[in-house]
């Protein structure tokens, strides 16, 4: 049993939080059995927030758009908690882990909480530590969690993976309608929010969603949302209140078609999937013999000598034996 004492953490305690996410994100051993007790334990507490996912190429201006978004939910009377999903180095950037002082004025705010996503690990590593990170800020009285995804690739199906509503923020210029966003990216938004349509850009930002509207209207929606396309300055806060209303309407219609519930159900069955297959790898590669098998039969694969098939069933035979 942890002396890890809840009742603080319940109460919205920031230092009982940040010490619980410390938990959730240590390589020790005893430290991540503690972290799994605090989340069975917080769980019954959990699930009352709208997790949102924010994605968009890196210069689209993440950071302003999450603090200016942040800035008008807390004026509406919510508490905010921003996460991070990358599995990069801050040296390298990103924006939240680049730099946190982009969003100082959010960051001093009473009712937001900012927590970067670890520096290293795989990307499964640090999104199981985002999912554990979002339920005890759910516990802790958050009741809108920002998922920001760094940059294009395989974080953003991670995110899209674990919250209800998943928005990619656009450039207004370029001319291309996807905007260099892969169609696989685009199809799990929820909506595409072009952003900094102030100054010049406000009519290359008109002209940017009439393309990514006609862009969206190719792509098959079989849920019962159809998604919509928006403009937006967060430098100016311009339609950042329309952009809240829209995540409402997405809310309030997921419920009433029980897709909320149903879609949050799917998502921790994934997980568990997953998180289990993750486990058997981590079985293999730590498993002595096998480690010992794996050139021999690399070399006999690569040199044609026997199938990949054969070799799989090798060492799945030398684990259970």
């Amino acid at each position: 049993m942890t002396d890890f004492q809840l009742q603080p953490l319940l109460d919205g305690n920031r230092r009982a939080l940040a010490k619980a996410i410390t938990l959730v994100e240590s390589k020790l051993d005893s430290h991540r059995e503690q972290a799994q007790e605090i989340l069975e334990r917080v769980l019954p507490h959990s699930g009352k927030s709208i997790r949102i996912g924010i994605s968009g190429v890196p210069g689209v201006g993440k950071s302003t758009f999450i603090e200016a978004f942040g800035q008008h939910l807390i004026a509406e009377g919510k508490k905010v908690a921003v996460l991070a999903v990358d599995p990069s180095s801050p040296i390298a950037g990103g924006s939240i882990l680049g730099d946190k002082t982009r969003m100082e004025d959010l960051s001093r705010e009473e009712n937001a909480f900012i927590r970067p996503s670890p520096s290293e690990g795989n990307l499964g590593g640090v999104a199981q530590k985002t999912r554990e990170t979002m339920l005890l800020c759910e516990a802790a009285g958050y009741d809108v969690i920002l998922v920001e995804t760094v940059g294009v690739g395989q974080s953003e199906y991670q995110v899209a993976g674990m919250v209800d509503f998943f928005m990619v923020l656009m450039l207004p210029g370029g001319g291309d309608e996807l905007q260099g966003i892969k169609k696989g990216i685009v199809e799990l938004a929820d909506a595409l929010v072009i952003n900094k349509a102030d100054g010049d850009s406000v009519v290359l930002a008109k002209k940017a969603r009439q393309h990514y509207n006609n862009a969206m209207n190719l792509l098959r929606h079989t849920s019962f949302w159809t998604p919509r396309v928006m403009t937006c300055s967060a430098l100016q806060g311009n339609n950042i209140a329309e952009i809240w209303g829209m995540v409402l309407d997405y809310y309030f219609q997921s419920l009433e078609q029980g897709a909320f519930e149903s879609k949050r159900a799917k998502q921790n069955r994934e997980w568990m999937h997953q998180l289990v297959n993750e486990m058997l790898h981590m079985t293999l590669t730590s498993n002595v013999r096998v480690r010992e098998m794996i050139p021999a039969l690399e070399q006999d694969v690569s040199a044609g000598n026997t199938t990949a098939y054969i070799a799989a069933r090798k060492i799945m035979s030398a684990l259970s034996s």
